[in-house]
């Protein structure tokens, strides 16, 4: 059954002209988006922005997630080396000021893709030496040689999402481990990177679990956070347990400040990539 959003998840929908131009511009330099893959409910308002979440290695996941719209193929096509540079090509028409790199995860290649994340770094850095650049990564199997290699590009925010809290992990993500993503955080922020991480909410979670996953991004040195509404993409997805009023997210917020993190974002919706300029300076998002 289609789900029912409540009043407070919904927003009013931009002028479509700008963000019919973004579209256009990704579609000339055959660019994906997790905005699209993902079925993300703030496309819209980010493409009138001219803001988009780039997709690298591909528009197919090797993994199936179940809480994820992205396409699963065990086989996806082989990296396309000049994605990268369109890929600052496009960021420079849009006038990106924060630029934002994720991908599928391709568990098939040596080093997950992690080489071809460093070439985007350095594509968007050529291109754009004033932009701040941040990577959302997959967990590249817990390969630290892998991580290293992102890390060696210099990007400002390195972003890895929990998702979900443990006891959920098998049954939402169950080709991922949540003892693994910490370890990748801890890597990053012990080699000086900015570290970013995210929660999905209303998956079935109890709040002594959200608690205890707020520890534990904070002891991985995890400093820049986001919590947000889980939407289910299909009937066939990890069913939504409930949808969390505004003022608990107000309260998620408030305590995970106090638990030390430099900035967090947390709303209904709220997407671990929207807002991020602001999320990065340390205002949290609207």
């Amino acid at each position: 059954m289609r789900q029912r959003l409540p009043n407070w998840f919904r927003v009013p929908l931009p002028p479509g002209a700008e963000g019919g131009r973004v579209k256009r511009l990704l579609g000339r330099l055959g660019l994906h988006t997790v905005c699209e893959g993902a079925k993300c409910p703030n496309r819209s308002a980010c493409w009138h922005d001219s803001a988009a979440a780039f997709l690298i290695l591909g528009d197919a996941c090797t993994r199936d997630c179940r809480f994820c719209a992205i396409p699963h193929d065990a086989h996806p096509a082989p990296p396309d080396p000049g994605e990268p540079a369109r890929l600052a090509e496009a960021a420079a028409a849009m006038g990106l000021r924060h630029v934002v790199v994720t991908s599928v995860t391709r568990d098939d290649l040596p080093d997950g893709g992690a080489a071809h994340f460093a070439s985007a770094i350095r594509e968007i850095r050529a291109r754009l030496p004033g932009a701040t650049v941040e990577v959302l990564i997959p967990d590249f199997q817990g390969d630290s040689e892998a991580l290293d290699l992102v890390l060696a590009a210099k990007p400002d925010i390195l972003n890895h999402n929990l998702e979900t809290v443990e006891r959920l992990q098998p049954s939402v993500r169950p080709q991922a481990d949540y003892r693994r993503s910490l370890s990748v955080l801890r890597h990053a922020a012990g080699a000086g990177a900015r570290a970013k991480s995210g929660l999905m909410l209303g998956m079935g979670e109890t709040e002594p679990e959200v608690s205890a996953a707020l520890r534990d991004l904070r002891a991985a040195g995890v400093s820049l956070l986001t919590l947000g509404q889980y939407l289910a993409p299909s009937a066939a997805h990890h069913p939504v347990a409930r949808f969390v009023p505004p003022a608990e997210f107000g309260r998620w917020r408030d305590g995970a400040l106090a638990l030390g993190f430099a900035s967090v974002a947390s709303a209904p919706q709220v997407r671990s990539s929207y807002h991020a300029e602001e999320l990065m300076a340390g205002g949290g998002a609207p």
